[in-house]
């Protein structure tokens, strides 16, 4: 089930799993179990069963973000931008449990490597992006591919490592 919300209505609409400081633009279609806290959403854009958008994310207007994908905190998404189905981005180069001292790693033992998605760029399913990259305006990345690096505006790339595989997707 899809909820529509608008900014400045009843917040008693807002799916159980959307905290409260989310900010929620109006016309969005957000799915009933979809996850998201501390982030905003732009407006008319759509996010899908089984999403979850993290704290400092943001997502710009008529962005569709599909079911079963993980955009943690770093991670802008310009306006147009579409996200295909369990894409995952990551955000720390170096992830431990544990911090030098033998400690569970806490908000100081890490470094968030932001990634932006620039407006009209397309994320094939399945693939995943690491942490510190910026993916091109209209650029296409192609499913299943693992994106180690910058993309340029308009380029397709593809594969695992992701690789340029054409310079202009227009």
């Amino acid at each position: 089930m899809e909820a529509s919300h608008q900014s400045g209505h009843d917040p008693q609409w807002i799916p159980s799993g959307i905290a409260a400081d989310v900010e929620i633009g109006a016309a969005c279609r957000i799915s009933e179990s979809a996850n998201l806290y501390g982030c905003r959403i732009g407006e008319g854009s759509r996010v899908g069963a089984f999403v979850e958008i993290q704290r400092g994310v943001s997502v710009g207007r008529h962005c569709k973000v599909s079911s079963h994908s993980f955009l943690c905190e770093g991670v802008t998404l310009e306006d147009g931008v579409f996200i295909g189905h369990g894409v995952m981005f990551t955000n720390d180069r170096h992830p431990r449990a544990l911090n030098a001292a033998g400690e569970p790693a806490g908000p100081g033992d890490w470094n968030c490597e932001e990634t932006v998605v620039e407006a009209g760029a397309s994320i094939g399913s399945g693939a995943v992006l690491r942490g510190g990259i910026r993916i091109g305006r209209g650029a296409m990345i192609g499913a299943g591919s693992v994106v180690l690096h910058d993309v340029p505006a308009g380029a397709v790339a593809a594969g695992n490592p992701a690789r340029i595989l054409r310079g202009d997707a227009t």
